[in-house]
């Protein structure tokens, strides 16, 4: 069996598969096609019989603001409907393009902590009745703070009991003074920070702990039953209600039938009793209030392995202090360990290739007998200490790890403003693009030093050319994620000239890879 450059196939189905996964996750984030006129009124009679009054009544977009909610790192608006109208970022490392503080709530409704009734006319009154709030500015100076908001209606009294904490999450106590059933709102999904590549939509732990993921284009009717958390995000940020211990009943509902995006709502009758959360998805913020609580940090169908890797790569930052760091020694730390793996992987193939030969021999005198060859076969691979699949491993091993640590960069808030040498943010892309040219320099060295025996001129011609695809398809992604690239590129070609050398003192490889010759 001649070696037709087997290395090289399985490098370029790597990039295939990265491709898929890139294009798995842009389509799953798209809308829906508008389904036909039948379906959409079908669910809309759903909607309607379901969840009465949550998405048939319009809210009021913007109202005054009755109360502000400040500290070091953010700002919260609520405004004279009782809700939270708007949170502003302090840091400049979140300032929009315009340079100005970013607000991630959006204009679309509903906002979060709105609430409505199930009874028409009750729910009409609450959206032309202003709430009075008992402080009109709270400073969050290290310490949790209390405000309440009333809201008088002709037949009973809402008061809404809310208190903020320094790192974003707060408690809500929600008491009407006679029973009617009314939704909560958990709020429309940020609108900060709208990426392609990563999840928008809403998210809901369910009682067992397992997450259930829609993403937006896939809102329906639905109800969840003791949910633990019911929260919106986009790439950044969310905005979360959440009780762990009783759980909470949850409506899902859609904000349109153009868009089917899904909004989620907590029902309650009298007394309501539970916990929330806007902001970034800092995981150590929200692993310092709950660690359940990062589960509203996902990774997609790769989570049980990027979520350790973040881990990892986190671990390492607090030693080094700098993301760009941390992801460099994170790529020497994998290629250590993949190193024995790779090592044996390719001695086997150069075992492979030196047995082309042999291989040729058998296939001429068992050729006609596919059993008979088959069993010489394996008892040369036996002879020869040879693994047909030794040199495929180590590179589809690659694949699922390469996916997770995009998964963890792409979603990682934790690099927004995290600078490394000429870039002031690993989370933007390289805006000299000396890292994507650097990532494809580097890739062609890589492949120029690996040995290899091409028969089709088309295959290699393809082979040669993948750097240059490489650069420019990535070329606007993040920095983090390129350098992450790069320094693997680097390493791999000390990796294989190491190899190399090794396999030349052993006999099984000489200068421009030419296999010796078998005895005749």
């Amino acid at each position: 069996m001649q070696d037709t450059g087997m290395t090289r196939r399985i490098f370029i189905a790597t990039f295939i598969s990265f491709i898929f996964f890139m294009a798995y996750d842009y389509f799953i984030i798209q809308p829906q096609t508008i389904q036909s006129t039948q379906t959409q009124s079908t669910k809309q009679t759903n909607t309607q019989s379901d969840n009465t009054n949550i998405n048939t009544q319009n809210s009021i977009k913007s109202t005054k603001i009755i109360t502000t909610i400040k500290s070091e790192n953010f700002e919260i608006h609520i405004d004279s409907l009782g809700r939270i109208s708007q949170y502003i970022l302090e840091k400049n490392i979140f300032n929009d393009d315009k340079g100005k503080k970013l607000q991630i709530l959006g204009d679309k409704t509903p906002k979060p902590l709105e609430i409505r009734f199930k009874d028409t006319n009750l729910n009409k009154e609450a959206f032309t009745t202003e709430v009075s709030a008992d402080k009109d500015k709270v400073i969050l100076d290290g310490s949790p703070k209390t405000i309440t908001l009333t809201q008088k209606l002709k037949t009973l009294t809402i008061t809404k009991k809310l208190t903020f904490y320094p790192d974003g999450h707060y408690d809500i106590n929600v008491n009407l003074t006679k029973p009617s059933q009314y939704f909560l709102s958990v709020g429309y999904e940020p609108q900060a920070n709208v990426n392609m590549y990563a999840f928008h939509g809403a998210l809901i732990v369910n009682p067992d702990g397992s997450l259930e993921m829609i993403d937006d284009g896939d809102g329906e009717t639905k109800t969840f039953n003791n949910a633990k958390i019911a929260a919106t995000v986009d790439q950044y940020y969310t905005t979360f209600l959440y009780d762990l211990k009783q759980g909470m009943r949850v409506y899902e509902t859609i904000d349109n039938l153009q868009n089917q995006n899904p909004i989620l709502f907590i029902e309650g009758s009298q007394n309501l009793n539970l916990h929330g959360y806007i902001g970034p998805k800092y995981v150590k913020v929200l692993d310092g209030i709950n660690q359940e609580l990062t589960k509203v940090v996902e990774y997609g169908i790769m989570t049980f392995l990027a979520k350790p890797m973040f881990g990892i790569l986190s671990f390492i930052y607090d030693f080094t202090k700098n993301w760009g760091v941390a992801i460099i020694l994170f790529v020497v730390l994998v290629r250590l360990i993949l190193f024995p793996l790779t090592y044996r992987g390719m001695v086997s193939m150069y075992k492979l290739k030196l047995m082309a030969p042999k291989m040729k021999e058998l296939k001429e005198k068992y050729g006609k007998d596919p059993r008979k060859f088959q069993m010489k076969t394996m008892e040369l691979y036996k002879k020869e200490g040879a693994n047909p699949l030794g040199g495929c491993l180590p590179m589809l091993i690659q694949i699922p790890i390469f996916f997770s640590i995009y998964r963890v960069l792409v979603n990682a808030i934790e690099l927004k403003g995290a600078s490394f040498l000429w870039i002031s943010d690993l989370s933007a892309m390289d805006p000299y693009f000396i890292l994507p040219i650097l990532m494809g320099v580097t890739m062609y060295a890589h492949q120029a030093i690996t040995p290899n025996n091409f028969t089709d001129p088309m295959q290699e011609k393809i082979f040669k050319f993948l750097p240059v695809i490489f650069t420019f398809f990535m070329i606007t992604f993040a920095a983090g994620l390129i350098l992450y690239w790069t320094m693997n590129n680097i390493l791999s070609f000390v990796q294989q000239f190491i190899i190399n050398k090794s396999m030349e003192a052993k006999g099984l490889l000489i200068k421009n890879d030419k296999p010796k010759e078998a005895k005749k």
